[in-house]
């Protein structure tokens, strides 16, 4: 993980006067939602360009893009007892970094090693895929909770889901049995086309939205990682106390976007 600050690299960056158009690929991070390059837009003072160009093109060829685990949003005990500590140290601490180690180590020469997650979720396959969609899922789907959630949405997102599936209530119905019926290790998404229209869709094994051009708002991971240690092989009630974490403030934001 790199951090560049450039009054600390050189004391040339002081007076700027003007602003550079040179774009450094950041790590991949999961801010608030979504992924991608982190913009690096540096100001440089007229006398010094030479000398700040060569800098650059130093700083240019060690960034290096390093995906790493994102931090959680709330305590490793925050969600407990819907999602306990133990599971968070497992699926989180364990499972997520292994997909990230081993998204590193798969791209590295490769044409995904400067891609964020989100666009090597849309654009690879096999290997590099399985890990990178892997690692987006889960810190996208880590992201989605809240000790103190908001229980239902409200808004637009509210009224689309009551026109696309009748109500709230009917929503949660459909999503739970399509996440309990999904054969093996999956996700279930509540997803939006491009038009705004809401689906559920079903994906095996590290499956996304992405892929089919639609908008992720809502996943549950259920392969058997996610929920054995709470739950051993009772996925419906850890697909019913799925909704008690999940925090629709945080769905609501994503659908605006």
């Amino acid at each position: 993980r790199v951090k560049l600050n450039f009054k600390q690299l050189h004391p040339f960056v002081s007076g700027f006067n003007r602003q550079s158009d040179k774009t450094f690929p950041g790590r991949s991070t999961i801010g608030e939602e979504w992924y991608g390059n982190c913009s690096l837009i540096e100001t440089i003072p007229n006398k010094n360009e030479s000398a700040m160009n060569s800098l650059l093109l130093i700083i240019n060829t060690l960034l290096i893009m390093t995906h790493t685990l994102p931090p959680l949003p709330y305590a490793m005990d925050a969600l407990a007892p819907k999602m306990s500590k133990e599971t968070l140290e497992y699926h989180y601490g364990k499972h997520l970094q292994t997909y990230i180690d081993n998204l590193n180590n798969l791209i590295k020469g490769t044409p995904y090693e400067n891609m964020p997650l989100e666009e090597i979720s849309v654009k690879a396959d096999g290997p590099i895929y399985n890990n990178g969609a892997q690692a987006w899922n889960h810190a996208f789907f880590f992201n989605s909770f809240s000790p103190t959630p908001k229980s239902a949405p409200e808004g637009a997102l509210a009224e689309a889901i009551k026109r696309d599936f009748g109500s709230f209530d009917a929503f949660k119905e459909q999503f739970g049995k399509a996440a309990i019926g999904l054969f093996g290790s999956g996700w279930t998404w509540l997803a939006a086309d491009k038009n705004g229209k809401l689906v559920i869709v079903s994906e095996s094994n590290a499956g996304n939205p992405l892929k089919k051009g639609l908008i992720p708002l809502l996943g549950i991971d259920v392969w058997e990682h996610s929920y054995y240690i709470d739950y051993r092989n009772r996925r419906a009630d850890y697909v019913k106390n799925f909704w008690d974490i999940v925090d629709w403030k945080v769905i609501e934001k994503r659908f605006k976007k």
